[in-house]
């Protein structure tokens, strides 16, 4: 089984993706990590040089034609479902999960590695939460179709994996 970590960057998609892959012995694939591989460079670096629109198309390639293991978690990037066709494609090859927060949340989560976040720099920390609350009033259509949908406040491996295993 196929189980895609889906919700807006900072909401805990890797970390619980290391932390279910590690209680299910399941693979763990961080997509912007292959991405990177994909690309020979940071996810930034390629959004800096060719821009969205190439790096959305270099996401979806990568996340539809990626030889996944059997059993495989993947962490998407915030972005991910929102783009061609990523949403329904994850949604007819695996179970997908939308970890919910708040743009505050978010934006607490968020503050500390700015620098690291393409769409984040040059924002202020003032300026995070309505960047969130905009972003999030695009995406939550996307966001929303998943078969899955968890509040990231103290979620667990455990929980998604019980909530999992009642959808498959």
């Amino acid at each position: 089984m196929k189980i895609f970590l889906i919700g807006f960057m900072g909401c805990g998609k890797t970390t619980l993706g290391k932390k279910l892959a590690s209680r299910t012995g399941y693979e763990l694939l961080d997509l912007d990590h292959q991405i990177e591989k994909v690309a020979a460079t940071t996810v930034g670096d390629y959004f800096a040089t060719h821009g969205e629109d190439a790096f959305r198309k270099l996401e979806r390639d990568t996340l539809q034609s990626y030889a996944y293991p059997k059993h495989t978690i993947i962490s998407t990037g915030g972005g991910t479902p929102c783009y061609f066709d990523n949403m329904d494609w994850m949604n007819e090859n695996g179970v997908t999960v939308y970890i919910q927060l708040s743009p505050v949340s978010l934006a607490k989560r968020l503050e500390k590695g700015m620098a690291k976040r393409p769409l984040l720099s040059g924002l202020t920390p003032e300026g995070i939460v309505e960047f969130i609350e905009n972003k999030l009033k695009e995406r939550e259509g996307y966001y929303n179709q998943a078969a899955i949908t968890m509040s990231g406040i103290s979620l667990t491996a455990d929980a998604i994996l019980a909530e999992v295993q009642t959808k498959s």
